[in-house]
């Protein structure tokens, strides 16, 4: 469904230039929850950012059923069906004052060519399971409240494909397991999901396959539970630090 080839994003900086993506790429099919995981500074969010056509890349391409929709030849901006095909749930988000979540969803499907906006943002407040608090606003809702909105305004255009963009940072116990369940969801509506997180325990749970991502590089790529059988590791972390010699945290 989803094709990135040979990636590379560099950014200024002194001393010396950033190297956030390093000749990456991923096969993702549809309708699978794909996980991108690497520490913090591992170019997850640069890589997504391309794929979402926020960022234009240095090199490379990004494909949709086939065709080009990203490039480093091309305009800055993705076209307007692979933008309508996504819909996007970012690290963080600054939502407009004064407005509920129900007004938020309302005006985010309007931005749309829906024929049924009302139906639209009836369908993600049942999705998401916001109808006890979608009358508030964000600020007054707890952070697992407030990402469970973010989501619903990422599929009120019920897109194809949802970037989430490490969706639980920050989150208690308890809100990331019910974040997780709306994920599985999600998935059984037949959607493709691509995930980025620092969470190895989540990426088990959710992704049918994951890329291990280090330095804007794939170290590693495969189901969950074929990469710990094949290398003989009980968890992700532990994968992690026996390719790289560094944990979740930084250098060992």
């Amino acid at each position: 469904m989803i094709e990135v080839r040979n990636l590379f994003k560099t950014f200024p900086a002194k001393p010396e230039p950033v190297k956030a993506v390093q000749g990456l790429s991923l096969k993702i099919p549809s309708g699978v929850c794909f996980g991108i995981l690497g520490p913090n500074g591992a170019g997850k969010t640069t890589t997504i950012e391309i794929m979402e056509g926020l960022t234009k890349p240095d090199q490379g391409e990004v494909l949709f059923r086939g065709e080009t929709v990203i490039s480093s030849g091309g305009g800055h901006r993705a076209p307007k069906a692979w933008s309508r095909a996504i819909g996007i749930q970012f690290q963080q988000t600054a939502l407009q004052d004064h407005l509920t979540g129900r007004e938020l969803l309302e005006l985010f499907a309007g931005l749309y060519a829906l024929e049924d906006p009302k139906q639209h943002v009836t369908q993600a407040i049942e999705t998401c399971d916001i109808a006890e608090f979608v009358d508030r606003e964000p600020k007054k809702l707890s952070g697992g409240q407030r990402q469970r909105v973010l989501l619903a305004l990422a599929l009120v255009h019920a897109p194809e494909v949802i970037f989430l963009d490490e969706p639980t940072t920050g989150l208690d116990p308890q809100a990331r397991r019910t974040f997780w369940k709306l994920v599985e969801k999600i998935k059984k509506q037949g959607r493709t999901l691509i995930l980025t997180t620092h969470y190895m325990d989540e990426a088990e749970i959710l992704c049918d396959t994951v890329v291990l991502v280090d330095q804007g590089r794939v170290i590693d790529e495969g189901a969950p539970k074929e990469l710990l059988e094949r290398h003989g590791v009980k968890n992700l972390d532990e994968l992690f630090l026996m390719r790289t010699g560094r944990d979740l945290r930084g250098d060992v």
